[in-house]
């Protein structure tokens, strides 16, 4: 099963928090993802179903911080910390859970991140420079390539992980 529920508020800041706006940032990206989790997991284990495989989408945001959509970090943090723990809560059942972190992807939801002006060409070669790979734009293809191989009997002993999908972003912002 894949959970990809994400929705972002990018004005978001600690300070000017909107505690509804949040509200309902974490009813789509924690209790929507939270819910095809609980499903899922029970629909296998009464199923009796040995190397199901859940997959949640996360974000590079789920293990980082930022200047603003503080909601949007906030809940992605959330998402990773439910995956963690369903893979040790389920793993008894023979039943792997992970999540995929991309970094931005130019989907609708990024363009009109970027205030709805940009086009995908634009937001790809914005945030490519903050990738350490050169010459490649983060698609949704990739994050489609790194689903497929957590649900893939290919990684039949892959539980519990954050697969990173960033194009090296994350490894020079530590």
């Amino acid at each position: 099963m894949f959970s990809n529920a994400g929705i972002a508020t990018p004005a978001q800041t600690v300070l000017g928090l909107d505690l509804e706006a949040m509200d309902r940032v974490l009813a789509v990206n924690v209790r929507g993802t939270a819910a095809c989790v609980k499903h899922a997991a029970r629909a296998m284990v009464e199923g009796r179903v040995r190397g199901g495989s859940i997959v949640c989408t996360a974000s590079v945001a789920g293990s980082t911080g930022g200047r603003g959509m503080v909601d949007y970090y906030l809940s992605k943090h959330a998402v990773v910390g439910l995956v963690r723990s369903a893979s040790v809560q389920l793993g008894e059942h023979g039943i792997r859970v992970n999540c995929v972190s991309p970094y931005v992807v130019a989907t609708p939801m990024a363009l009109r991140g970027f205030g709805g002006e940009k086009d995908a060409e634009w937001v790809e070669s914005t945030v490519g420079v903050n990738m350490s790979l050169k010459g490649v734009a983060l698609r949704a293809g990739h994050v489609a390539d790194a689903v497929v191989f957590l649900a893939s009997a290919e990684s039949e002993l892959v539980t519990g992980l954050d697969l990173v999908v960033d194009g090296g972003y994350k490894g020079h912002r530590r």
